[in-house]
């Protein structure tokens, strides 16, 4: 058995490989940016070669940060950016055009349709999901329907379709096609109860099975290194989950009830609904967290479409300060937001409210209003979207949220932190490992090799760093809520 196990997270913007000890201590780390391709408005593509030379490049640079070589990684976890749809041919693995990444829209006349013809309450009870353009099965029918030979050779056998995960799978395996639960739960086109791709669903949206992977738990070998240049043949690929399902598992939220919010690009609230698959009654997704040792494990998941976005476009878009990092201090500057809110629906609004048109909106503005209120504003805004979600997933479980993991780049910020706790009212705990989706996808790997001995054991090594305890008045959230609500009407 090596030393240590090989993350790879494979987001939106960028790759990051790490090699992570079994004390859970990052030994070595790389990230690696790759472009993003906007062809047309509401189309956001990536080629798929410079998704696997990221990949290939942060596992080398990792390998070095930790002066080891190849042959001390026991196995490789895998996480990825969800939804995000692959088309290539199975003779020679080459990918066939683009990948259509989650954020893309260009599906939404398809989700219509189906909507239209009654389709959504029989994919609400499978699936768990909505008909939104999110999701990679309507992407997969745009790809099938806009070139008619590509369907062809899609019934004929000669394409394998994938998310990231799956096409990862097979370049390091030299063409293993299998994918894990958590990633095929977000596909619809898999029942959640059967955790088998579902016939009545694969019609409806006109995807020949003759394309997609077999669906595998989220913890086991499915198969080894073959034919690479950064890593010797016969490494295990033995674990993989969603990178929203991986941060829950690297949070060690093992237990039903137990929560965490990701907040990266957009923020991602899931909890731990243990073997229960819950229907929501507000419009949050119901998906697969995990498969584990024959036991699986369901999540509610609440969506923001936009949190760390909203500050690169204060930085970008309005160049109200040079890096990222710098609307705390900005924001710590003034005492509150002079009662300015920033609903960030820059791309709409995700769960609960499920509207692809809405637009942002910045309400209460005064001669008085400076960069420091609008900065505050933002961050309050990223908050309370949160405690949307949280207070729909508190009523579809039927009892409230008592503490929140954070995770995610945007977890660093202690303002932003310390007025989520406010605005839940509760305890927000934040990790020393902040990279929790690649720890998620290392622990899938590392259970299922015998790297840790279990469940327990990771979660004795888990390390917390700060806990933001609430502060605010339950007058002054009451009237920052109601605010905020009236704001998320206009937008």
């Amino acid at each position: 058995m090596g030393d240590f196990i090989l993350a790879i997270d494979q987001g939106t913007t960028s790759t990051t490989a790490l090699l992570i000890d079994h004390r859970l201590t990052v030994r070595g780390r790389a990230s690696v940016d790759f472009p993003q391709h906007f062809p047309r408005p509401g189309w956001v593509e990536h080629d798929p070669e410079e998704i696997w030379f990221s990949v290939l490049q942060a596992v080398r640079r990792a390998l070095e940060a930790a002066d080891v070589t190849g042959a001390q990684v026991a196995a490789i976890g895998l996480t990825n950016q969800r939804e995000t749809t692959l088309l290539w041919e199975r003779a020679s693995g080459r990918p066939v055009g683009n990948a259509i990444v989650w954020q893309d829209r260009r599906s939404a006349d398809i989700c219509q349709q189906l909507r239209e013809r009654g389709a959504e309450p029989l994919l609400r009870q499978k699936t768990g999901l909505l008909f939104d353009p999110y999701f990679s099965g309507t992407k997969l029918t745009w790809r099938l329907r806009h070139d008619p030979q590509l369907a062809q050779r899609a019934h004929r056998g000669e394409l394998a379709f994938g998310t990231v995960d799956t096409f990862l799978v097979w370049r390091l395996t030299g063409g293993v096609h299998v994918t894990d639960v958590s990633n095929a739960s977000r596909t619809l086109l898999m029942d959640l109860h059967t955790l088998q791709w579902d016939d009545e669903l694969l019609q409806q949206l006109e995807v020949a099975p003759a394309l997609l992977p077999e669906i595998r738990p989220s913890s086991e070998v499915y198969g080894y290194t073959r034919g690479l240049e950064v890593l010797p043949d016969g490494i295990a690929v033995a674990g993989m989950a969603g990178d929203q399902q991986a941060a829950l598992f690297g949070q060690t939220c093992f237990a039903a009830g137990e929560s965490k919010c990701t907040y990266g690009t957009g923020a991602f609230l899931l909890e731990n609904t243990g073997g229960e698959i819950i229907e929501s009654r507000h419009r949050l997704l119901t998906t697969v967290g995990w498969q584990v040792g024959g036991e699986t494990v369901y999540a509610l998941e609440g969506s923001a479409f936009i949190a760390g976005a909203a500050v690169q476009w204060l930085r970008d878009g309005l160049n109200l300060f040079p890096s990222s990092a710098a609307i705390e201090a900005l924001a710590a500057s003034v005492p509150d937001s002079g009662e300015v809110i920033f609903v960030p629906a820059l791309t709409g609004l995700g769960a609960p409210h499920w509207r692809s048109e809405a637009r942002g909106v910045i309400s209460g503005l005064t001669r008085g209003t400076t960069a420091a209120h609008l900065a505050r504003a933002t961050l309050e805004g990223i908050a309370l979207q949160i405690v949307d979600l949280a207070r729909a997933m508190a009523e579809d479980r039927g009892e409230p949220l008592t503490l929140l993991k954070v995770d995610g780049g945007a977890a660093q910020n202690n303002l932003l932190m310390q007025l989520q706790a406010d605005l839940l009212g509760l305890p927000v705990v934040r990790p020393q490992l902040l990279e929790t989706t690649a720890l998620g996808a290392a622990l899938l790997a590392g259970l299922s090799v015998g790297f840790w001995s279990g469940q327990q054991e990771v979660k004795t090594a888990w390390r917390q760093d700060r806990v933001f305890e609430p502060q605010m008045s339950a007058d002054q959230r009451q009237t920052m809520c109601e605010r905020w609500q009236r704001a998320v009407e206009r937008a």
